[in-house]
């Protein structure tokens, strides 16, 4: 039995490649988290969506609070309904557009530079914010059963809140796409190859989406440098990650286990880019 979803939200991501809204950390815990992000923002010295696109990144690795909701039983119960109840995660990235800004992602898919096999990753993005249309939600094109790696083009635009800044560069079928309205506190579901854009935020608010990448324990990394993922959930019976600890909440201690994951991850990502472009890539 499933222990979150129903079955109409499961036979949806399956076929669709998506879910939402599931509701999650509710309304007090998603203003609590937002109140520790634009805390930590302060003390950074400057918004994350000015700090440069790494700092968004694996966040769960040094901040407890952060680390707390990768690990929220309400979101891991859904996930378990899909991947199973042997959890890792992969990474986790702060999605925020400013009020009345230009920022966008274009047309792409999760699976193209993270180099993760099989495709089995999902995300769950979790609302901070209300991520309606005119906030600027994500859109989804339905799978319909069909998913397959599309090619990509790197740093497609300057305005790209994705870290590669991709967009596919074959033509698919968009069909009737989906918007992906979420309450603050509500989460999304998709699929790593689940083609998904999200347009400008023209509200008067920030758009903040915390998206957390989630692989069963079976997942490997295809790249040439190990890699660190998180058990949030079950056993580890394949080892094909190195393992990060939870944060202790001391800073120095955190912030060095941060960069070992960092340098890891970065280098990772910067070969799947590389290797895309060259064609090395399979679904």
């Amino acid at each position: 039995m499933p222990k979150k979803l129903t079955d109409e939200q499961i036979n949806a991501y399956r076929h669709n490649g998506f879910c939402f809204p599931v509701d999650g950390i509710g309304l007090d815990r998603a203003k609590k988290a937002r109140a520790e992000l634009e805390s930590y923002e302060a003390k950074l010295g400057a918004p994350l969506t000015a700090a440069g696109r790494e700092e968004r990144y694996k966040l769960h690795v040094r901040l407890p609070w952060a680390c707390d909701l990768v690990r929220d039983p309400a979101v891991l119960d859904a996930v378990e309904d899909i991947i199973g109840p042997d959890i890792l995660v992969w990474t986790s990235t702060f999605f925020i557009k400013e009020p009345q800004t230009t920022a966008i992602t274009m047309w792409h898919q999760d699976a193209t530079y993270f180099g993760l096999r099989p495709h089995d990753h999902i995300t769950a993005w979790i609302a901070l914010s209300v991520a309606s249309e005119t906030a600027g939600c994500m859109e989804f094109v339905p799978e319909g059963g069909d998913a397959r790696l599309y090619r990509h083009r790197a740093n497609a635009d300057p305005s790209s809140i994705n870290g590669g800044g991709q967009t596919i560069e074959e033509r698919f079928d968009k069909g009737h796409t989906v918007r992906g309205r979420l309450k603050m506190g509500q989460f999304s579901l998709h699929h790593t190859l689940c083609i998904h854009s999200s347009p400008p935020n023209n509200s008067y608010d920030r758009r903040i989406g915390y998206g957390i990448s989630y692989v069963p324990a079976s997942v490997r990394h295809i790249g040439t440098t190990p890699q660190r993922a998180m058990l949030v959930r079950g056993k580890d019976r394949h080892g094909n990650f190195l393992h990060e600890p939870f944060p202790v909440g001391v800073d120095a201690k955190d912030s060095a286990e941060l960069a070992l994951s960092r340098e890891s991850y970065n280098f990772g990502y910067a070969e799947q880019i590389e290797w895309h472009a060259q064609g090395r890539w399979e679904n």
